[in-house]
């Protein structure tokens, strides 16, 4: 496949076989609380914080899928943290439910191939 043919490649998600229910319900928990008013996904959204559509790799998502998870539920949970002088994310106060399905969200996200964008891990 040229470069050329692959860009035209479209109108097909790259990993619409891997759309789940709980990657559904973790996407609406995404606008509820309007995460984008501070984060980046894909490189659409604010730059208040960091990007979460890599964040499921940089978590180890590669090499530990289920660990990666985990540790994305964690963090989210231990929000804020209350570090001096560091910018703190809310607690949302979500349930072990909405934070697994948060978590199967930035894994799918994480997977979209997105032709190398954003250019680094950190967004």
């Amino acid at each position: 496949m040229t470069a050329q043919s692959h860009i035209y490649a479209v109108g097909k998600s790259t990993n619409a076989d891997k759309l789940t229910e709980a990657v559904v319900r973790g996407k609406r928990l995404w606008e509820k609380h309007a995460c984008v008013n501070c984060h980046t996904i894909l490189g659409e959204g604010a730059y208040f914080a960091p990007e979460l559509g890599n964040v499921f790799f940089r978590f180890g998502g590669r090499e530990d899928p289920a660990g990666a998870k985990e540790a994305i539920k964690a963090w989210i949970a231990s929000q804020p943290t209350g570090i001096e002088g560091r910018r703190q994310m809310p607690n949302f106060h979500l349930t072990d439910a909405e934070l697994a399905d948060l978590a199967e969200f930035f894994e799918w996200v994480a997977k979209i191939d997105t032709q190398g964008w954003p250019p680094k891990d950190s967004g």
